[in-house]
């Protein structure tokens, strides 16, 4: 469906993180200025549901809400571990009582970072976690707003075998030929502004525009390292996928939002002209 809308749509984005809580209003008006017409926010814990939700009902037809269990757990500031089941029982019922209001399950997914992994089953109980979430969002037909950090390949061979077809990819930085694995299985990457100091520049030459949608990850991967992301800089990676792709910064934002269209149907009711 073609809609002559012109704006941009962050995918994936923390705007419930505490780093938002002085300024919130002010971080919205200035996204909308940029050009930013919806904004996907996503969940790490049950804990946080609440909060996105409550944002997305005091933002209504801008900030949508995804609600999930993140691969890698806080237990304080210091230490984090992977995810495991007992995460789920808080989240899974609040995702049923929300469901008609969520765009995507998320955040979910695998995280394989040294740091975080121990050991095999820690590996297998992130799979485990990310395998009930897919199974979910296909019984509430949800796509997947998906992370997978030193985990490209893992993530998107379980994700095939769960025949998730729904499926954005956020920040990938696996290697652009295991990302095109999830091209073909019909799958979308989302780019932050963080891609212009990234060494994933070869994935944008990779990946075909339609498979490409724009993310911030607020408050984190922005242009800048140790300075908090906004929602506005959405614009630094569209312009430089508009640069690396050799086509005008409008066709980007065009075809961006009809893929985001494309994989988050509920964005439709939003983004009517």
């Amino acid at each position: 469906m073609q809609t002559n809308m012109s704006g941009y749509v962050d995918c994936h984005c923390h705007i419930s993180a505490s780093d938002f809580d002085k300024d919130i209003d002010e971080v919205i008006e200035g996204s909308k200025k940029a050009g930013l017409v919806a904004l996907l926010a996503v969940a790490e814990h049950a804990g946080e549901f609440a909060k996105v939700i409550e944002l997305s009902q005091r933002f209504p037809g801008f900030i949508f809400p995804c609600l999930g269990v993140h691969p890698v757990q806080e237990v304080s500031p210091e230490q984090h571990r992977g995810a495991c089941l007992q995460d789920l029982d808080a989240a899974l019922p609040l995702i049923h009582t929300h469901k008609d209001q969520l765009v995507a399950i998320g955040e979910v997914g695998l995280d394989f970072t040294p740091r975080y992994i121990k050991s095999d089953v820690d590996k297998e109980n992130q799979r485990q976690v990310l395998v009930q979430q897919a199974q979910l969002a296909k019984e509430l037909d949800l796509p997947l707003n998906v992370h997978s950090r030193s985990a490209g390949r893992p993530t998107i061979t379980l994700l095939k075998e769960l025949g998730a077809d729904k499926v954005l990819l956020h920040a990938f930085d696996g290697k652009p030929s295991v990302a095109m694995e999830g091209v073909k299985a019909g799958y979308f990457f989302s780019i932050p502004p963080s891609i212009i100091r990234s060494d994933q520049q070869k994935l944008v030459e990779q990946l075909p525009l339609e498979n490409i949608l724009l993310e911030t990850d607020s408050p984190a991967l922005g242009p800048e390292k140790r300075v908090r992301n906004e929602p506005r800089n959405i614009a630094v990676s569209a312009e430089y996928i508009s640069k690396v792709k050799g086509v005008s910064l409008q066709t980007v934002m065009e075809v961006t939002t009809q893929n985001a269209l494309r994989l988050f149907p509920k964005l439709k009711l939003a983004l009517r002209p």
